[in-house]
């Protein structure tokens, strides 16, 4: 079901059985294959590819010519660069060991999950199997091969992490103002220079969790990236 508010070029290959939120733009040549589950207020930008079954959530931006396979989720607010390839098998053939055609029954889906708030950067590739946790960020051209903590910034290939973010996306100091190491202290304190927020580093899981009020100060365990 296309929603009346959504905008779809005449260009767009949508199959059948695609639902379309509210107020989301699909632009020139974009493939979007059945099952696909595009949300609202999303973009689609040209040239994309969205797999069968690809479910994303609301406010997504997909920019041009990124690949998005089945078994991929992605959850509210999440940006893909152009580009970006998201995976789906970690051990691609053509063909079975037999020398046939290899068919959707000779091979397992290994799903990936971009988190809320996520950015991929352009040309990123996000091995099958591999989350990206909340308001993370990998750097252009990454090819990311393990999970990637909320808040990371992970950079290179294979992708590795150097720092932390904001969920406004600018990059964390620590408190004497300089940028936040990769592993910090257990209950170190990250600060926001942009937006003022803080987080506070916990180390098992590896994760940052943000402090608002009375919780400043106080470390809480951190959800698994």
């Amino acid at each position: 079901m296309i929603d009346p508010s959504a905008r779809v070029h005449a260009s767009a290959d949508l199959e059948p059985d695609v639902t379309v939120g509210p107020g989301t733009s699909i632009w020139h040549r974009v493939q979007i294959r059945t099952g696909a589950r595009i949300g609202a207020e999303c973009i689609v930008g040209r040239d994309a590819f969205i797999d069968e079954g690809v479910q994303l959530g609301d406010r997504v931006k997909v920019q041009n010519a990124a690949l998005i396979y089945h078994g991929v989720t992605v959850e509210d607010g999440v940006f893909i660069g152009p580009n970006a390839i998201l995976t789906n098998d970690r051990y691609p053939r053509a063909i079975t060991s037999a020398g046939e055609l290899a068919r959707a029954a000779d091979w397992t889906v290994s799903p990936i999950v971009l988190h809320r708030g996520a950015s991929i950067g352009a040309g990123a590739i996000v091995v099958a199997g591999v989350d990206v946790g909340s308001f993370a960020l990998v750097g252009a051209g990454a090819v990311v091969t393990r999970p990637v903590a909320d808040y990371a910034l992970v950079v290179g290939n294979p992708a590795r992490r150097i720092g932390w973010v904001c969920a406004c996306g600018a990059r964390l100091a620590d408190e004497s103002g300089g940028l936040a190491d990769a592993s910090p202290s257990a209950g170190e304190e990250l600060l926001c220079p942009s937006c003022d927020r803080r987080y506070v580093y916990v180390p098992d899981p590896e994760a940052l969790v943000e402090q608002t009020g009375a919780d400043r100060g106080t470390v809480k365990q951190g959800a698994p990236a």
